[in-house]
């Protein structure tokens, strides 16, 4: 069987499952089993394929027609130009994280603090962009800080990039010029309208603290100041009806100059403050 004759039955397949974008995952899952990049697929379109390609390929449409994130079935996910190791115990990174990282690299900055690492593609993307920094990464999960590593090490980041197991602040020491963060801000009551490829297969911890979502900001609010320098910048990825409440948050600690940035569709996406300069620990 060529690789289109197999990329013909594969999409209504995919289709008939419910997959959003079917032909295009089927791409992606056929460039997987064949073992090369997307981009060159057409061109290999007219190729037989092996006897393990067809089972591969066969074994990762089973997969994605029950939901499973194409990120999971290959191991890997692009973001910010580098590709992440991506597991069942990780956020799957998202597009719209990057407004995030390109806020953080919008001014220097030497130490910088991820919570919530999950695979570290926050803190290992601002590391790779600015050579002279040094960064931590902290998470609750000892399986989603294993993933970091490997992401750091892969990525040539490991001699400047550290891992704590942590829940938010509690244990982080030492003064940092930015705190970033991507916590989980789902409320409660939302959970059961997420897609299936997020609900069944995501890490609920990593998606919801429950309640009314803010728990996590509330708090990274109540200890950051703390672990921030003089003039230090907070960077946090919001849910799009969360501005308001996270701004008075922040507010409520004393950062100012808080702003709200967008992502590309429009929708609220990152709120980001200033500690006031001042005092001995200037940055």
């Amino acid at each position: 069987m060529t690789a289109q004759n197999a990329l013909r039955l594969a999409i209504p397949r995919l289709t008939a499952a419910g997959i959003e974008n079917a032909p295009r995952d089927a791409r992606l899952l056929l460039a997987h089993a064949m073992g090369i990049a997307p981009d060159r697929l057409t061109l290999h379109l007219p190729d037989g394929l092996s006897i393990a390609a067809q089972a591969a390929f066969d074994a990762a449409i089973t997969a994605r027609s029950n939901h499973q994130p194409v990120s999971q079935i290959t191991g890997q996910r692009q973001f910010w130009g580098r590709s992440f190791k991506v597991t069942k115990d990780t956020l799957d990174p998202r597009p719209e994280t990057e407004i995030l990282v390109a806020e953080a690299l919008s001014r220097p900055f030497l130490k910088l603090l991820d919570l919530g690492t999950g695979t570290g593609c926050i803190l290992l993307s601002c590391l790779g962009d600015m050579p002279m920094a040094s960064g931590v990464g902290s998470d609750l999960s000892a399986k989603a800080l294993a993933v970091a590593q490997e992401n750091a090490t892969a990525l040539n980041l490991a001699t400047r990039a550290k891992f704590l197991q942590s829940d938010w602040l509690k244990g982080i020491s030492g003064r940092f010029d930015l705190i970033t963060s991507n916590p989980p801000y789902i409320a409660a009551s939302e959970m059961p309208n997420l897609s299936p490829d997020v609900l069944q297969w995501e890490p609920h911890a990593a998606l919801t603290p429950g309640g009314d979502g803010l728990d996590a900001y509330r708090a990274i609010a109540a200890q950051a100041p703390a672990r921030l320098l003089a003039g230090g910048r907070l960077i946090l990825e919001i849910g799009p009806t969360q501005a308001h409440a996270v701004t008075t948050l922040l507010a409520a600690q004393g950062l100012i100059n808080i702003r709200t940035l967008q992502d590309l569709d429009g929708r609220d996406r990152v709120v980001c403050g200033e500690k006031p300069q001042g005092g001995a620990d200037c940055g």
